[in-house]
C-alpha cells in the first residue's frame, strides 16, 4: 500500500494521535504555578500563563525564614497539626520544602504582614481552593522570592 493511501482505520490512528499529543500539551501548559513574594507579603497562583489568584499571605517574621527558591509541592495534608510549634493547626497544608508549608491560618488579621515561623499562611478559604486546585492539577511548583 503506497504511503499516501489512508484508509479509515489510519486516519482514525491519526485523528487519536492528534488528540493525545494537544491533550499532552494542554495539560504541560495548564501547569499550577505558585508565586510568593516575601517583600510583598502577597501569593499569586497562575493556571498556565493566566494569574489565576493573588492574595496576602503572612511568611517568616522576625528572627525566622521563608527560603527563597523554586520547589515542587512535596506533601499535601488536608489538616496537619504543627509538631514543632505547640500542635498548632494547619489546614490545608501543602509541604514544599522539609518542614515549610503553604497551609490555612486562623490568625487572619495578621495576613498581609510577617508573622509565622517560616510557612506560607493564607486565608482558610484561600488555602482551601488552593489545595484543592493543586489536588485536580496533581501537583504545584511553588517559587518564593524576597
Amino acid at each position: 500500500m503506497s504511503p499516501l493511501v489512508r484508509t479509515p482505520c489510519t486516519r482514525i490512528a491519526a485523528a487519536i494521535g492528534l488528540l493525545l499529543s494537544l491533550a499532552s500539551a494542554g495539560s504541560a501548559s495548564a501547569a499550577v504555578s505558585v508565586r510568593i513574594d516575601n517583600s510583598e507579603q502577597r501569593m499569586r497562583v497562575f493556571v498556565g500563563a493566566g494569574l489565576a489568584y493573588s492574595w496576602p499571605v503572612s511568611t517568616a517574621r522576625r528572627g525566622y525564614r521563608t527560603p527563597p527558591g523554586s520547589y515542587r509541592v512535596q506533601r499535601m495534608e488536608r489538616m496537619w497539626h504543627s509538631r514543632k510549634y505547640d500542635m498548632s493547626p494547619m489546614p490545608y497544608s501543602l509541604f514544599f520544602h522539609g518542614g515549610y508549608a503553604i497551609h490555612g491560618t486562623y490568625s487572619i488579621r495578621q495576613l498581609g504582614r510577617p508573622a509565622s515561623h517560616g510557612c506560607v499562611r493564607l486565608h482558610p478559604a484561600n488555602a482551601r481552593a488552593l489545595f484543592s486546585l493543586v489536588r485536580s492539577y496533581g501537583g504545584a511548583r511553588v517559587v518564593v522570592t524576597d
